[in-house]
Order: C-alpha cells, then sequence, then structure tokens
C-alpha cells in the first residue's frame, strides 16, 4: 500500500486586488492568505504562498509590491511556482492573479480546491 506524500499547495487569493497600493489593505490581505496556512500544514500538506518568495525577491532588487518592477515578479513567481505545486486553495476575491493561478493550474491537470474543507487529509509520517 502506497502511503500518500504531502502535496506542494498554493494559496492563491486577493493581494493587492482591490487596494489601490495601500500597505495596510496589502498586509491584510497577505494576512487572510496565511490563515490558510496553518490548516494545510495541520492537513499534512506544505503550504505556499507566492508573496512568501516573490515579496523578498522585490525587496532585494530594491522594489515594493506597487514599484513596475513588481508586474515582472508577481504573476512570474506564482507561474514558477505552480510547475513544482500539486494542487491550488483558490480563497474568494477578485484577483486576477489568483484567476490566473488556477488557470494554470487546471491546464497542468492539478486539483483547484475552493474550500480548506475539500482538501484531502493525510496521516503524518514520522522520521
Amino acid at each position: 500500500m502506497t502511503t500518500p506524500k504531502p502535496m506542494l499547495i498554493l494559496i492563491a487569493g486577493p493581494y493587492r486586488s482591490g487596494t489601490d497600493g495601500d500597505p495596510a489593505a496589502m498586509a491584510a490581505n497577505l494576512e487572510r492568505l496565511e490563515a490558510a496556512a496553518w490548516p494545510i500544514f495541520a492537513a499534512g500538506h506544505i503550504p505556499m504562498i507566492g508573496e512568501w518568495v516573490a515579496l523578498p525577491v522585490l525587496s532585494s532588487a530594491g522594489a515594493g509590491p506597487t514599484d513596475p518592477l513588481a508586474e515582472e515578479v508577481l504573476y512570474p513567481t506564482a507561474e514558477r511556482l505552480l510547475q513544482r505545486c500539486d494542487a491550488v486553495l483558490r480563497l474568494p476575491g477578485e484577483s486576477a492573479g489568483a484567476d490566473q493561478d488556477v488557470a494554470i493550474a487546471e491546464s497542468r491537470g492539478l486539483p483547484v480546491y475552493y474550500d480548506i474543507a475539500e482538501i484531502p487529509a493525510i496521516e503524518a509520517q514520522r522520521a
């Protein structure tokens, strides 16, 4: 019997959408994305949020999420991550980037979940 392996699950939802570049609103959106991380981890999987990778990349380039360079980093980061991810959790809210993540996932045959409860739990493996 094969033991299911943990999935790397990209959490997709609004980050910059609807914020007009307001840092507090973007931080609140990131907190909503991050709120899904623990339930995914507790289900035996590995949560991933594109901004966890993209924001340090932007920072190291001397830019932020509202800088023109962000267009060259945020969406491409998610697209690159989706080459490694096993599934997407699409959180509610308008987001062109999250919609693009779903389209990429679907084109690659990856499962897309719209509720954390849809994600199958696996038993934790002991080392």
